[in-house]
């Protein structure tokens, strides 16, 4: 190929340290994302219109049912969480029944919604209170955690890829080590702790 364009500078650098390529012929081209559609709305008007309980901290992600992008290691967070810490799944794939069945064996399924694809993410993003992409392989600059930090939500994430371009810890998300779900549970608590830490990386974000 004359030209490669990839989606992040981490992705770039992985090219030319790993495959060989030559850099001057890889251009990074992050994705874009609908600064228009993806922005905060009303929390509670969302919640209703979905289905979602009212009077409870939401913990969400939006993501293909993929081994890599860390489903496991948020829904064993989620367990040593409150039960007043629900969790949210919006996507779907083949892991499907591994992790409904994780959920279950962990006695998540009471406070748990798997959502499935859906066509419309942004009033699954304006439900949460957090986000979290727990990724650990495959990815470049992920479009669900632009979409996330759009609607102005506090992020958990890791440095998988590319996710260093966006998430800067405690300036714009909550960065925690890949495949640690002690860590990613002691983030999440610190969030749900701490309205004004929240408040902060979602406007920052």
């Amino acid at each position: 190929a004359s030209r490669i364009v990839t989606t992040g500078e981490a992705l770039k650098r992985q090219l030319v340290e790993v495959n060989g390529f030559d850099g001057a012929r890889i251009d990074s081209v992050p994705t874009g994302v609908d600064t228009e559609r993806f922005r905060p709305g009303e929390r509670a008007a969302a919640r209703a219109a979905l289905g979602l309980p009212a009077d409870r901290t939401l913990v969400g992600i939006v993501a293909t049912l993929r081994s890599w992008k860390g489903h496991r290691f948020l829904i064993e967070a989620v367990a040593r969480l409150p039960e007043s810490v629900h969790l949210v799944i919006v996507g779907d794939g083949p892991m499907r029944e591994t992790l409904e069945a994780l959920v279950a064996k962990l006695g998540l399924a009471p406070r748990t919604r798997f959502a499935g694809n859906q066509a419309d993410v942004v009033p699954w993003l304006q439900a949460m209170d957090v986000f979290a992409l727990p990724s650990y392989a495959n990815e470049g600059v992920p479009q669900a955690l632009v979409q996330a930090m759009l609607a102005g939500l506090p992020c958990v994430t890791t440095t998988a890829g590319s996710i260093s371009e966006l998430a800067s810890h405690e300036a714009t998300a909550l960065v925690v080590p890949q495949q640690n779900a002690h860590a990613l549970a002691a983030a999440l608590e610190r969030l749900i702790g701490d309205p004004d830490l929240r408040r902060r990386l979602g406007e920052a974000a």
